[in-house]
């Protein structure tokens, strides 16, 4: 489900025109309705102006895909809905044959992203649905990746803070359906994956860890949405080449951590010490709030053993 190889499913240009049925007008030009068979092999049938796919069309190319929306002079502009070789599909609105504006994708995996596009890429307030696990990420997105202020909400727990790609940082809390909260930071750390033979450096991957703090009481929170907002005009051709890609990527699930409601009886809001340390993958339980630091790809692997 990746753009890349896109270039196999561009759609045919104003000067391959292939066998046409229709009507022209006075100029003999393709005005009106009709029917286009291209020398790639691809049909399209909708409206044309002046030569142009212009107004409602079905464009189907032919590996299987296809589009079924407005256009604007042979550009996807306005509402469609285009349905990719893997059975991937779109549903929005679309600016200059990119993905633009609100529009909801569904994977293959069955999870399902709805929310704000730009130029092709998910940009603004968005919601990815896990499907596999039933969480789901509501919050900010900056060129296709999680990032700002958002809710990362699991079945019986929720992840409230800043994300940046796709990793929880800075400070945050839990909230607990039982009825308290757990606050803290998720703090990077530097981990040395080994050299390349053919440079100095050192590969250096960043693991945000979890650092407990206190337990509160429930308390109401709210998002800081971003100041800056995307340009509204469309973006330009030249901004995303190969628009009509095999389609766009599933999200990894980004569970944090999973805790039952009997887990959390011995925490109460109001006591005074009490821990986020996590023994092992089967139990959770609070020692000391000073002490406590949990990689967040142990809570991913806990997540899914909780959930299974």
């Amino acid at each position: 489900m990746s753009d890349l190889g896109s270039e196999e499913l561009e759609e045919e240009g104003e000067n391959d025109l292939g066998e046409y049925e229709g009507e022209r007008n006075e100029a003999g030009e393709r005005h009106g309705h009709g029917k286009a068979r291209l020398p790639n092999g691809d049909v399209y049938e909708g409206s044309y102006e002046h030569g142009k796919r212009h107004g409602q069309g079905i464009y189907k190319f032919k590996n299987g895909a296809r589009y079924v929306g407005e256009y604007v002079r042979n550009k996807k502009h306005g509402q469609g809905t285009f349905i990719y070789p893997d059975g991937s599909r779109y549903e929005g609105e679309w600016a200059d044959d990119l993905r633009h504006g609100h529009g909801v994708y569904y994977y293959v995996n069955n999870d399902t992203y709805t929310g704000e596009w730009f130029a092709h890429q998910r940009h603004g307030q968005g919601t990815y649905f896990y499907a596999e696990t039933g969480s789901k990420y509501v919050g900010a997105w900056v060129n296709g990746q999680q990032e700002g202020a958002a809710e990362l909400i699991h079945l019986n727990h929720r992840y409230q803070g800043k994300f940046l790609n796709k990793n929880p940082v800075g400070p945050g809390k839990y909230v607990f359906d039982i009825g308290c909260e757990q606050h803290g930071e998720y703090r990077l750390t530097d981990v040395e994956r080994g050299e390349e033979e053919e440079e100095e450096e050192t590969l250096i991957t960043v693991i945000p860890k979890w650092k407990a703090t206190k337990i509160t009481e429930l308390a109401l929170w709210t998002p800081t949405l971003p100041q800056e907002q995307p340009a509204a005009d469309g973006p330009g051709q030249e901004e995303a080449p190969g628009a009509e890609g095999g389609g766009e990527m599933a999200e990894e699930v980004q569970p944090l951590t999973d805790v039952s409601e009997g887990e959390l009886e011995s925490t109460r809001p109001g006591e005074e010490e009490g821990d986020a340390s996590r023994e092992d993958r089967e139990e959770f339980q609070y020692d000391s709030l000073d002490q406590g630091n949990v990689s967040f790809e142990e809570e991913e692997g806990r997540q899914s053993e909780l959930l299974e």
